[in-house]
């Protein structure tokens, strides 16, 4: 018998309205829910227009994002790109970063790998609070 795990996102719990992000943002991180053990997949969503409240960045973990849909901005330390549907970003652990949805939103998938086996993708990553700004 093959060994695998199938895993619809809609079946992962939404760690943003969760949180109190909803309607705005949807986060769903995948790790438990496929049983990953060497790496996470998150799905997030964002409405036209919203901008993530918060950045981030990880001590060691690299990540890539790949947009599914819809065009926004991303900032990367003091630097500002746009992105647009099918555009991968690779991101080094320590580099500070977030998300602002475009008119139409965004949609994007984040792999990361952490760098200790059986490690939780987030268990390095510090938040940063209110670190947008304009």
């Amino acid at each position: 018998m093959s060994d695998f795990t199938k895993v619809n996102l809609a079946d992962v719990e939404d760690m943003a309205a969760k949180r109190g992000l909803a309607p705005n943002m949807e986060g769903r991180f995948a790790k438990g829910p496929l049983e990953l053990e060497q790496t996470g997949v998150s799905f997030q969503r964002l409405a036209p227009g919203f901008r993530m409240p918060f950045g981030h960045r990880h001590s060691e973990q690299e990540e890539v994002y790949v947009i599914l849909s819809g065009s926004g901005r991303m900032k990367l330390e003091d630097e500002i790109i746009d992105v647009v549907a099918r555009d991968l970003i690779r991101v080094p652990g320590p580099t500070a970063r977030a998300f602002e949805a475009g008119p139409e939103g965004i949609e994007l998938l984040a792999f990361g790998a952490p760098s200790a086996a059986g490690a939780s993708p987030g268990a390095d990553a510090e938040v940063l609070e209110d670190w947008w700004t304009d």
